[in-house]
């Protein structure tokens, strides 16, 4: 996934030579490319030194390089937490945390949190030992609150660099009383604990997973920003209200149904309104279906008259609707109506593999044994 030379060997990758700041460490978990680290500071200033330190999964925070180390994107650096210290891997630095800054809307000020030192060994091999009880402390977890009968789901667990907290991560439909679940955890694992209630699309983002069109989440590697989707973006994209496949793995809406409804809404605004019918001599049309990619607007007769769904180009639907305005009727859709050429797959069915009967066929069986070639059998002797 990405060079391991970009957090070894001084910061100096050998393949981009971007000094570290390509921002691919390797699980491609939400990277940034810093594409302001080529560039030279003017005189007299000091570069920024607040950096972006980035935890497991997708929490990412801000901490002031009080220190004034030298580092580079992929170094582990342990950071201030309430209480004890955290271990973190530095994900962004210089002048595009202060663009980060205003972004998240976070305050430069002095309640950001210090960078204590970069990480010793034995830092490492703690935070390691750590990261290793996680799995098992869930899986106990979650028989601890099946056992309260707790209607939540604990969907992860963090444990802090210093193995003194743990972060439990849940989801639930309602107010969950977990004071008692706290106290039992308190006493089964000897940490302090801490729950976080996250929604439906944040747990599928922390978890990961490859979605419908073959590519890893969105929310797991790039998305943020987590926007209201409704079904009526689907509407304007003419997509069939399936909730099978409008539901990602969160089980809401996919948040890929924003990204072009932008382009979609813009388009709709050059059609005219489904709800308008057309007046013709043959008799009166409505609207059957819209095709915004070929600028394509099919009308159908109401009494049918033998006539299929007529296409229509949205210059000669607006003609229409002005003549019908001032009280005139055309003889016909058919005057108007815009020749469709059907395109022709460019594929052709060499194997068979099309075919949705292909695995309904048994093959033949050979009525040759295991002997051999039945030419070279003896025959039994004639009596």
């Amino acid at each position: 996934m990405g060079c391991e030379s970009c957090s070894n060997g001084g910061g100096i990758p050998n393949g981009c030579r971007n000094n570290g700041a390509c921002g691919v460490s390797g699980c491609n978990k939400l990277d940034v490319f810093d594409w302001l680290s080529g560039m030279e500071l003017p005189m007299g200033q000091k570069a920024f030194d607040v950096m972006e330190i980035r935890f497991k999964n997708d929490r990412k925070l801000f901490y002031r390089n009080v220190n004034h180390l030298e580092l580079h994107v992929g170094d582990v650096v342990a950071v201030e937490s309430s209480p004890g210290h955290d271990i973190g891997v530095v994900s962004l630095t210089g002048e595009l945390v202060r663009m980060q800054l205003k972004r998240r809307d976070v305050k430069d000020n002095h309640e950001l949190k210090k960078i204590i030192r970069v990480a010793r060994q034995e830092d490492i091999e703690k935070w390691q030992e750590a990261r290793m009880l996680e799995q098992d402390t869930m899986m106990k977890a979650r028989d601890i609150a099946r056992g309260l009968e707790l209607v939540m789901k604990i969907s992860d667990v963090e444990y802090q660099g210093d193995k003194g907290k743990a972060t439990f991560y849940y989801t639930a439909e309602g107010r969950v009383d977990f004071r008692e679940l706290i106290r039992k955890l308190a006493d089964s694992f000897k940490v302090r604990i801490e729950m976080r209630q996250i929604g439906m699309r944040q747990e599928a983002g922390r978890l990961g997973g490859i979605g419908s069109c073959g590519r890893e989440l969105c929310c797991s590697t790039w998305y943020t920003d987590f926007r209201s989707v409704s079904t009526s973006a689907a509407r304007y994209q003419q997509l069939a209200l399936n909730p099978q496949k409008l539901a990602g793995q969160c089980g809401k809406l996919k948040c890929c149904l924003n990204y072009e409804l932008d382009q979609y809404l813009d388009a709709v605004k050059e059609f005219p309104s489904n709800n308008i019918k057309l007046e013709t001599q043959v008799g009166r049309a409505h609207h059957f279906k819209t095709d915004i990619f070929k600028r394509l607007v099919y009308y159908i007769y109401e009494d049918q008259h033998g006539v299929g769904p007529v296409p229509l180009s949205v210059e000669n639907v607006n003609r229409i609707i002005a003549m019908n305005k001032e009280g005139k009727k055309p003889e016909g859709l058919s005057d108007f109506q815009v020749e469709v050429v059907r395109e022709e797959p460019l594929y052709a069915n060499v194997v068979g593999q099309d075919s949705l009967t292909r695995f309904d066929t048994t093959k033949k069986r050979s009525k040759r044994r295991k002997g051999g070639n039945n030419k070279n059998r003896r025959r039994p002797a004639k009596k």
